[in-house]
C-alpha cells in the first residue's frame, strides 16, 4: 500500500494541465522478473516517475510508451520479453528470463474514474476488496470491476457477459487470496484480465515507549506501515521520541481494546520491559484478530506468562502459539537497538508474507510464487481470509 499511497500523493502534486500523467501496472509475468504482478508506477511527461515496474531496466521504455498513451488518451498494454541476452527493442541486455506485460493507462485528473483516483479511494479501506482490470481486449482495455466480499460492486465492465464470468472469479479470490492474470472468452471475443486482492495497509502497535522502541517505529514507518505507540508513562511517548508515528497514546492497559482498532492487518509488539504490563496486554490481545504478537525478552519470560495463564484458567490455543513470537525477531545476531529493530520488522514482514526468513540462496523454489504449469508469476496473500478473521476473533 506504500507504493499506491506515494503514487496518489505524487498525482496530487502534478501541475495539471501543464503536465500529463499515466499509470503503469505489471499485469502478467511469465518466468522471472524483478517485480511481481500488481507493481505500479506513475509517470509524468517530464520524465519523472514514482514507484517501479522493474529494477530500472523497463522504466525508460515505459516512459516512451507512456507519452503515447498520454497523447492518445487510450490505454496500451506493452509486452517485454527479457529472455534474450540482448533485447534489441530496448537496446540493453536484461537477462531477467521473463515475459512481462505492462498496462499503461492515462491518468487524466478530469476523469474521476481514472486508475489513480480509484486507488485514492482505496487507501483507507478496512476490509479487502477484489479488483479486475482488462489488459487485453479489442475495446475494453483499462476497464475495471471492483467488488467487496459482500458482493457489492463499486465498478463494472461495459461487457455484461464478461462481468458475469469475472465476478465469479473475483469472489473466489477472497478465499484463494491469489492475484493473477486470467483469460476469458465471451462469444467470439477473447479477454485477458488481471485479478488482484487489494488489502488494507499493515499497521503496527508498539506497547512500550522505551528507547529501543524508537528505531522499531522509524523502520516500520519507512515501509509505509501505520505506526502507533502506547505506554502508561507519559514521559515515554513524547513526540520528540517518535516523530514519524501516526499515533501516540497514553493508554492504561485495561482500555487497549477501547482505544485501538486491532484488525487482522495489525501487528502488535510488546516491549515495555515491564512483566506485569506485558502480561496484561497479552491477555487483552488474545481476544483480538491480530495475526502477530511479538514479545521482547527471553523465552523463560514467556514461559512464566504461560504458567501464570494456566493458574488463571487461560489456555493458549494452537492458533495463539502460532501468532505469538517470543523471543521476538529473526535470528540475525542483533545486539544494538537498531539491529534488533531490523530483526523485529523483518520477522513481521515474513509473517505477513508467510515466509520464515533465511538466506534466499538456500531457497529451493523461485523467489516469487509461480504456477508450475503456465510458469506465470502470481502474488499470494496468506493473512486474513474471511474465515480465518472470524474464527480468530473470539
Amino acid at each position: 500500500m506504500k507504493e499506491q499511497r506515494a503514487i496518489v500523493e505524487a498525482f496530487k502534486n502534478v501541475e495539471f494541465p501543464l503536465r500529463k500523467a499515466a499509470l503503469a501496472t505489471v499485469v502478467k509475468v511469465r518466468g522471472s522478473s524483478y517485480r511481481s504482478p500488481g507493481a505500479r508506477m506513475l509517470i509524468t511527461d517530464d520524465g519523472k516517475w514514482i514507484g517501479s515496474i522493474s529494477g530500472g531496466c523497463l522504466e525508460g521504455d515505459a516512459l516512451r510508451k507512456a507519452r503515447q498513451v498520454m497523447q492518445d488518451k487510450k490505454p496500451l498494454t506493452v509486452t517485454y520479453d527479457t529472455r534474450e541476452e540482448s533485447n534489441q527493442n530496448l537496446g540493453i541486455g536484461l537477462g531477467c528470463n521473463g515475459v512481462i506485460d505492462v498496462l499503461i493507462e492515462p491518468a487524466d485528473p478530469a476523469d474521476e474514474s481514472n486508475a489513480v483516483r480509484l486507488f485514492e479511494n482505496l487507501l483507507h479501506i478496512k476490509e479487502p476488496l477484489a479488483l479486475a482490470t482488462v489488459f487485453s481486449s479489442p475495446h475494453l482495455t483499462g476497464e475495471k470491476l471492483l467488488i467487496t466480499a459482500d458482493k457489492e460492486k463499486r465498478a463494472t465492465f461495459s461487457e455484461a457477459g464478461l462481468n458475469e464470468l469475472v465476478t465469479s472469479d473475483l469472489l473466489k479470490v477472497f478465499e484463494t487470496q491469489r492475484s493473477e492474470a486470467k483469460e476469458y472468452v465471451v462469444g467470439d471475443k477473447r479477454f485477458e484480465v488481471f485479478i488482484e486482492l487489494i488489502q488494507p495497509a499493515v499497521s503496527l502497535i508498539i506497547f512500550g515507549g522505551g528507547f529501543d522502541a524508537r528505531p522499531v517505529s522509524q523502520l516500520a514507518k519507512s515501509l509505509g506501515w501505520q505506526v502507533m505507540v502506547t505506554d502508561e508513562c507519559v514521559a515515554h511517548i513524547a513526540p520528540v521520541f517518535f516523530p514519524t508515528a501516526d499515533k501516540l497514546s497514553l493508554c492504561q492497559r485495561d482500555f487497549i481494546d477501547r482505544d485501538f482498532d486491532i484488525t487482522p492487518y495489525t501487528a502488535c509488539v510488546l516491549m515495555s520491559h515491564n512483566y506485569e504490563y506485558d502480561l496484561d496486554v497479552l491477555k487483552k490481545l488474545l481476544g483480538s484478530p491480530t495475526p502477530y504478537i511479538g514479545i521482547l525478552g527471553p523465552r523463560k519470560r514467556f514461559d512464566k506468562m504461560t504458567e501464570e495463564f494456566g493458574t488463571q484458567g487461560i489456555t493458549l490455543t494452537h492458533h495463539d502459539l502460532h501468532r505469538i513470537h517470543s523471543p521476538i525477531g529473526l535470528d540475525i545476531g542483533a545486539e544494538a537497538p537498531d539491529e534488533i529493530a531490523v530483526s523485529i520488522i523483518a520477522e513481521i514482514q515474513g509473517k505477513f508474507a508467510n515466509r520464515s526468513g533465511g538466506f534466499l540462496k538456500y531457497r529451493n523454489a523461485p523467489i516469487h510464487q509461480r504456477d508450475q504449469k503456465s510458469d506465470q508469476v502470481f502474488k499470494q496473500v496468506y493473512l486474513a481470509s474471511p474465515h480465518e478473521s472470524k474464527s480468530a476473533n473470539r
